[in-house]
Parts: C-alpha cells; sequence; structure tokens
C-alpha cells in the first residue's frame, strides 16, 4: 500500500483525492495547505492529517508520494522539496513554468532515486491510449498533418477570483500553459518531436498579464506540419479538437472521444475505444472534469514504484509541453521561428 499526501487543498485536489479513493494499493493520508480553512474543510472530508506547512507533511516517515496540486510557479520548488525528502512525486501541469525549472525538478528526483509524473491525464483515456497504438502500428501511413485546438471560454471572474491565475510569476502563461497544455502534450505524444514553430500571442478579451489567444504553425522532425490554437476567449467554450492525418488515414478527437477514424486498410477502431459517453470538457468550466483520467494515471504510479519502471507519463515528457510553450512565447516576442535541438 503505497500511502499519498497532497500539497494543496484547492479544486484540484479534491479530484485527486477522489481518483485515489479508486486507485488499488493506494491510500491518502495527508493534505498540507497554509489556508486554515481550505486545509481543516479537506481534511475533515477526506479524514486525514493536515499541515499548514508542506514541509512538516514531508516529514512523515510513512509518506510515500506526494501529488502537489497547487499555482503552477509553485510546482517546481516544492517538487525538489517532495524528492529531497524521498518521496515519489506526481505533479499537476504544468511541470514547471520553463525548461529550466522542469529539468531542475527531473534532476531533483533522479538524484534521489524517486519517481516523478507529471499529470497529463488524457494520454491515460482509452481512446487516446488506443489511436496512439494505431499510430505506432502505421495504420494512419506517414503522418503529414498535426493540429491541436483549444478554443475555450473563461469568465473575468475566473481570473479576477484569483491572485495568481493570469500572471507570469504564477501561471506562466495563459491560455497555452494552463488551458492548452494537454493538447498540447497530446499532439506533440503523437506526432512526434517539434523541429521548429512560429507563434503568436494576444491578449483580447481579459485584464490580464498574460496571452488569452494564441497560434502557431509547426514543423515536426518527422518533416510533417502542424498548428496550435488556443484561447480563453471563445465564448462559449467549445471542444478540445485535435487533428491527425497521414497518407493512409485520418482521426479526429473531440475531448477525448474520437469522432472520426478512416483509414486505407478499411478496418476500425472497436466502437467501445472510439466513444466513451462520460468522457468530460472544461471548455467554460475547469472543473466539469471527471476524476477517471487522473485515476489511471495515479494507478500506473503505483505500479511504476512497485515494479521499479518509469511511469508512462515522465517528467522529459512534460518539459517537452512546457519547452514548446515557452518556445511560442519567445517567437511572439522576437518575431522570429525558434528552432528545438532535436
Amino acid at each position: 500500500m503505497l500511502r499519498f499526501g497532497l500539497i494543496g487543498a484547492g479544486n484540484i485536489a479534491g479530484i485527486h483525492a477522489q481518483a485515489l479513493q479508486e486507485v488499488e494499493d493506494a491510500v491518502l493520508i495527508a493534505v498540507a495547505d497554509p489556508v486554515p480553512a481550505l486545509r481543516e474543510g479537506f481534511a475533515g472530508k477526506w479524514n486525514v492529517q493536515g499541515f499548514g506547512d508542506y514541509n512538516d507533511m514531508l516529514k512523515l516517515p510513512e509518506l510515500d508520494v506526494v501529488c502537489i496540486c497547487t499555482p503552477s510557479g509553485l510546482h517546481a520548488p516544492q517538487g525538489i522539496a517532495a524528492a529531497g525528502a524521498g518521496k515519489h512525486v506526481v505533479v499537476e501541469k504544468p511541470i514547471a513554468l520553463n525548461p529550466a525549472d522542469a529539468d531542475a525538478l527531473i534532476a531533483a528526483c533522479k538524484k534521489n532515486g524517486v519517481a516523478l509524473s507529471p499529470v497529463s491525464q488524457r494520454r491515460f483515456e482509452r481512446p487516446i491510449a488506443r489511436l496512439k497504438a494505431a499510430i505506432d502500428e502505421g495504420r494512419l501511413g506517414r503522418l503529414v498533418l498535426g493540429n491541436a485546438h483549444v478554443k475555450w471560454f473563461r469568465t473575468r471572474e475566473y481570473y479576477a477570483g484569483s491572485n495568481w491565475r493570469g500572471t507570469w510569476k504564477m501561471d506562466g502563461g495563459g491560455a497555452l500553459m494552463n488551458q492548452s497544455i494537454h493538447a498540447i502534450d497530446l499532439i506533440r505524444w503523437l506526432m512526434g518531436p517539434v523541429d521548429s514553430l512560429y507563434g503568436y500571442t494576444a491578449t483580447l478579451a481579459h485584464d490580464i498579464e498574460v496571452e488569452d489567444t494564441a497560434t502557431a504553425v509547426l514543423r515536426f522532425a518527422s518533416g510533417a506540419l502542424g498548428n496550435i490554437e488556443g484561447t480563453t476567449a471563445a465564448w462559449p467554450g467549445l471542444f478540445m479538437r485535435l487533428e491527425l492525418h497521414g497518407d493512409k488515414g485520418s482521426a479526429v478527437v473531440q475531448d477525448g472521444d474520437i469522432t472520426y477514424f478512416q483509414t486505407e486498410d478499411g478496418g476500425p477502431l472497436d466502437d467501445e475505444d472510439i466513444h466513451i459517453a462520460h468522457i468530460s470538457s472544461g471548455a467554460a468550466n475547469p472543473m466539469s472534469i471527471t476524476s477517471e483520467g487522473h485515476k489511471a494515471q495515479l494507478q500506473d504510479v503505483v505500479a511504476a514504484v512497485r515494479e521499479g519502471r518509469p511511469p508512462r507519463m515522465t517528467g522529459e515528457d512534460g518539459r517537452n509541453a512546457v519547452a514548446i510553450i515557452c518556445a511560442i512565447y519567445e517567437s511572439a516576442r522576437t518575431g522570429e521561428a525558434v528552432r528545438f535541438g532535436n
């Protein structure tokens, strides 16, 4: 039995707690949050020990794994502290606000011999996993286009009600770093490494420091082309959409469901792998998601620790998504294309 503790008792911590209720060989034992009302309410609801200082929680000898559920700017330093205490680390997206901080966290986990898994729960949804297998099997042929679209909506109250959302210091970015990062992780996972990109960003509808609208064109290392679009200003909030095209087939994904799959070989994916009615969307409400994806990822973390293998979602995977986003920001700032050293 692996014993988990959470740093942060906000909204996403509840998703982790719910998921852990259904993860085999895992139990939630503690939470740390400096805000008394949040900490006490969470600890009471989930019947766990509460700490005002996460460093005190990290001293628990029985604690095995820490899930970091705090504002994005705290992810890397808190993950490094957890690794230093010998705890395995699960960190909410993004893994860090920039590649250098992600590298520091990855290095700390390797130095201390602990597992690291940034949350990218959509990789663990059955339709996405099945599509990845189909691509690896060559069913789409040579991939030529890969597009990721996240046309979501956030209210002004969403930003105004927080002292960290929409800031460079603690959010690290806007529609890309916070909302579109899962789609960016998926398009990179499905299409392969990015060779170069050119991006634009703008703040058009919200009174925030960071972008609420962005677009980028990409060339993948394979030679395929693609684009990324992300916004929190598209009322009322549409699906997250991925489009993948190859010379032998095409696939379209909406919020985890495969809505289109056609290949030259004529063989479809199994129906149960294509449509799952319970897949949920954060298009207009960030908390309208289920805990199913988190459950699957946390189950993998437990299995990885017990089997002595890396988790399926690694620190390097989390870094890749952040590097793409930061490259888009750099391109938008300089007006120049950014090339990766693949």
